[in-house]
């Protein structure tokens, strides 16, 4: 099938497509006048591609997860990603739990402003509060820092081509 037709089968912009097929995600035979020429499971490929990054998964993760042959899917390889991106999620959920927590105690307490103080003699009040300990003040976890950093990096330094994957593009 062609673009247009593959494009309007799977709601995803022609462009989005394209990019898709340059990063190595899908696969597109060339006919003689250039046309790109799309094979039947190219919709459900780009439905996994989507499926996979509404789940959290970032494209590098996908290309990794996708082998270059359909017909080789690794099964013990995906399920211990999977589990994994499920681990993930369960301890970012446990931090933003207790960063909630945190942010509602912080909340509660610049709420109980005295009525006669201003709002300098309450921040004040507020951050000796929490130097003293009385109230936790939110923070991130060494892991939010780590994956912080790593994230940066990441972004400021080409990843190495392999025979096996092609790195993403950047813009």
């Amino acid at each position: 099938m062609k673009i247009g037709e593959l494009a309007e089968r799977t709601g995803l912009a022609a462009s989005r497509i394209r990019f898709y097929e340059d990063i190595g995600l899908l696969k597109a035979e060339r006919e003689p006048n250039g046309y790109r020429r799309y094979a039947p499971e190219a919709v459900l490929v780009l439905d996994l591609i989507t499926s996979a990054q509404q789940a959290g998964f970032s494209l590098d993760e996908i290309r990794m997860l996708l082998p270059l042959d359909r017909a080789q899917w690794q099964h013990g390889s995906l399920i211990e990603t999977l589990r994994g991106k499920v681990g993930e999620i369960e301890a970012l959920q446990q931090r933003l739990a207790q960063s909630k927590a945190h942010l509602v105690a912080l909340l509660a307490e610049i709420e109980a402003k005295p009525d006669d103080m201003d709002c300098s003699a309450n921040a004040q009040r507020v951050l000796s509060r929490i130097r003293s300990g009385a109230v936790k003040a939110p923070a991130l976890a060494a892991e939010d820092v780590k994956a912080l950093r790593k994230n940066k990096t990441s972004a400021k330094t080409a990843r190495p081509a392999t025979k096996a994957r092609r790195p993403l593009k950047r813009a």
